[in-house]
């Protein structure tokens, strides 16, 4: 019995890398010149317009819908889904199991580290609705780990994914992004970065993990 084979790395996989390493250091140089956090006008105004349509039922509704960008939420997700995958099949379905579970925890390790190599402050233009985190701001970890989750789930899949798949990842990402912004504990730059970096890093991870193939 073998596993499968993981496939060589092109030079469009370190194409996609040095895009998102150059993506993050202009982000970074834009959002925090001089090592001084500052806030956008694209910010100002997109926390300025979530403000306006609070009220008790919305503040009820964001602050359940985004829970669904947790590590609470999607790992256990992640993990019953690959379980699940990895008792129907051979070595090579098994080993396509971890690919979900991979993608998240993944994305989860590269968005802290990116928080920490920031240090962006959180908002403070209005009050949070909710209990303020003590990490920094940029990027959003809760739209990265989303979005790394739904667009993982869609590339596992053996058929091609189509415009009506992607179509419910954005939804299912631009939902959970509005919410942290509706909170009031993320910038509107934090969840467009994140949801940016949790794409690069899936296509990539999808490209070099091993394929699924019956064991021999």
């Amino acid at each position: 019995m073998t596993l499968p084979t993981s496939p060589a790395v092109r030079p469009t996989h370190l194409a996609l890398l040095a895009a998102l390493l150059i993506f993050l250091s202009v982000a970074a140089a834009w959002l925090c010149p001089g090592g001084s956090c500052g806030t956008t006008a694209l910010d100002q105004a997109g926390l300025a317009w979530m403000s306006q349509f609070r009220s008790p039922w919305a503040d009820r509704l964001m602050t359940a819908v985004t829970w669904l960008g947790s590590l609470y939420v999607l790992l256990p997700t992640a993990l019953a889904l690959g379980a699940w995958q990895a008792s129907r099949g051979d070595s090579g379905r098994r080993w396509q199991a971890l690919f979900v579970p991979a993608a998240l925890l993944g994305a989860s390790a590269i968005v802290h580290a990116l928080k920490l190599a920031v240090a962006r402050p959180r908002p403070g233009l209005f009050e949070p609705l909710v209990t303020m985190p003590i990490d920094p701001s940029f990027p959003s970890a809760h739209t990265m780990q989303a979005c790394a989750f739904a667009a993982a789930c869609l590339l596992q899949r053996r058929q091609r994914a189509g415009a009506w798949g992607w179509a419910v990842v954005a939804v299912f990402v631009a939902v959970i992004g509005a919410s942290r912004i509706y909170l009031q504990v993320h910038f509107p730059t934090d969840v467009l970065a994140g949801a940016a970096v949790a794409l690069v890093w899936v296509v990539v991870l999808r490209r070099v993990w091993p394929p699924a193939q019956a064991a021999q």
